[in-house]
């Protein structure tokens, strides 16, 4: 119990070492984060190798896995590259002073949440799935085995799984980014990466994809709720820690004036956000077929084309839509509507005919919209890249359109069109269930980081940008000063924002 209160209380030790601005305080964060990493590691049990590290077992008793191993990993190898999208997308939404810093937590944080995943999350995850070898402990909740890829997790068909499993929990991670973007420290958003990546994320996609309660629950004749691709698991789980991180870390200076109304803050760069978005569409295409992990499964042609239709569908109708009230032809709102559209259609692309993929993009755009009035106006959260209207609202739409629109095509999943309620019901248990766990976990999350790290950049450093005072670096310096190796390698002076390089 006292080092609890040591961790929540600033005056306590862990206070003292995590809200020091010094370089010892520096170092003994860094320090506290790897011996967490090394006291996990060499306490987990060393459980001799059973598993098949090579494949040679494993393709003599499955001839096809080859061929489907590599459609999973290429599909996987498309879905990190998201990454890329979404900083681009991301960075033009922003103002030009904060650039390096946003580029770094885009990079910094699948970097930091893969480790927890490796570590922590995939054992937490699928445990007690047995898909794969050495995940065969576990209940409906939780998982216990697979930590580490150690033991007879050690093999071929298990990491093939980790690894497409663990650019989704990338995704679901850097989501947050875009909505705290030019007021959150970079310490405390890499910790928050480490934590969603390792325990929040998981735990809820173990009740859906890892044989937990809410994949096995059973309504009105239908078993399960569905979401194949991520509507919920990755998109709601990340818009909903959006939303909560967003509203406890409070707006931008300058967002809302003083009868609360708020001002638009103009990012610096559309092409930026142009090219994100294409990145982002690319992507898709390895998020939702190959959320199938089979190339021998051949639904994988109707998933791309339910991902394509919806996602330039959302897009036509934002472009009209805004055209409609303002006489000008948005690109911003297109690229966002277009996202909105492939989030929608993550769930149940799978499960939905082509007119029905059409339908769910045209709505997920004005629900995106409505979203983002609504958390801008009635909530007063500052979302700096529409990150919660896009997957937060798209997700919620997705969850939906799988009770409503699946045609019983593929794996018997039938919707409202079809005359069952069950499944609709099962979605909606599902949504609630993610309000309740991530809503509790990221609050209590961003309260301890708050408490200890601190969440937000002081005044001064907001009004200049984070680039220099947590970088020492500018994205656009105004000029290039050589400096020589005596007097310093690659620095910036945060007294006179001049980036210096070495020559």
């Amino acid at each position: 119990m006292r080092f609890l209160r040591s961790l929540s209380d600033p005056s306590g030790l862990m206070g003292r070492i995590f809200s020091s601005s010094t370089a010892r305080g520096r170092i003994a964060r860094v320090g506290v984060m790897f011996a967490l990493l090394l006291i996990a590691f060499w306490g987990g049990p060393l459980i001799a190798h059973a598993g098949d590290p090579t494949g040679t077992d494993t393709l003599k008793e499955t001839p096809t896995m080859a061929v489907n191993m590599a459609w999973t990993l290429i599909t996987g190898f498309l879905v990190w590259f998201m990454q890329l999208g979404f900083a681009f997308l991301g960075a033009g939404l922003i103002r030009s002073k904060n650039q390096v810093n946003y580029w770094t937590k885009s990079f910094m944080d699948f970097c930091i949440s893969s480790l927890g995943f490796w570590a922590f999350g995939f054992a937490l995850m699928f445990g007690g799935s047995k898909l794969f070898p050495g995940l065969e402990e576990g209940n409906p909740f939780i998982g216990f085995s697979g930590f580490f890829l150690s033991g007879d997790a050690y093999d071929v068909s298990t990491m093939m799984m980790w690894f497409f499993q663990m650019v989704f929990a990338a995704t679901a991670c850097t989501i947050v980014a875009g909505a705290v973007a030019e007021r959150m420290k970079i310490t405390a958003y890499l910790a928050y990466a480490f934590i969603i990546g390792a325990l929040i994320y998981p735990i809820y996609g173990k009740w859906i994809w890892g044989g937990g309660w809410l994949s096995t629950l059973e309504i009105l004749g239908a078993t399960g709720a569905k979401d194949f691709a991520g509507s919920g698991v990755v998109h709601m789980v990340g818009g909903l820690a959006a939303l909560i991180g967003a509203a406890m870390l409070g707006p931008r200076i300058g967002k809302f004036n003083k009868d609360g109304t708020p001002n638009a803050i103009m990012g610096h760069n559309v092409p930026f956000v142009v090219v994100g978005t294409f990145i982002l569409f690319l992507g898709w295409f390895g998020f939702n077929p190959g959320s199938t992990l089979a190339a021998t499964d051949l639904r994988i042609s109707a998933i791309a084309v339910s991902t394509f239709l919806a996602g330039v569908t959302g897009a036509v109708v934002a472009l009209y839509w805004g055209f409609a009230r303002t006489g000008k032809m948005d690109i911003t709102l297109a690229c966002n509507g277009c996202l909105a559209g492939l989030v929608g259609i993550t769930a149940p692309s799978a499960f939905v005919a082509p007119w029905a993929a059409v339908v769910i993009g045209a709505v997920a755009a004005p629900v995106m919209m409505f979203t983002a009035w609504f958390v801008e106006n009635k909530l007063k959260v500052d979302d700096a890249v529409g990150a919660v209207p896009v997957h937060l609202g798209g997700g919620i739409w997705g969850l939906l359109a799988v009770g409503i629109f699946a045609d019983g095509t593929y794996q018997g999943v039938k919707g409202l069109i079809m005359g069952e309620t069950g499944q609709l019901l099962l979605q909606l248990v599902d949504i609630g269930a993610i309000f309740v766990w991530v809503g509790a976990t990221a609050f209590i999350m961003f309260s301890i980081i708050k408490a200890t790290i601190g969440l937000r950049a002081s005044r001064e450093e907001e009004l200049e940008g984070l680039d220099v005072p947590e970088h020492g670096l500018e994205a656009y310096p105004a000029e290039v000063e050589p400096k020589s190796l005596a007097t310093g390698g690659i620095a910036a002076s945060a007294r006179t924002g001049k980036a210096q390089a070495t020559v």
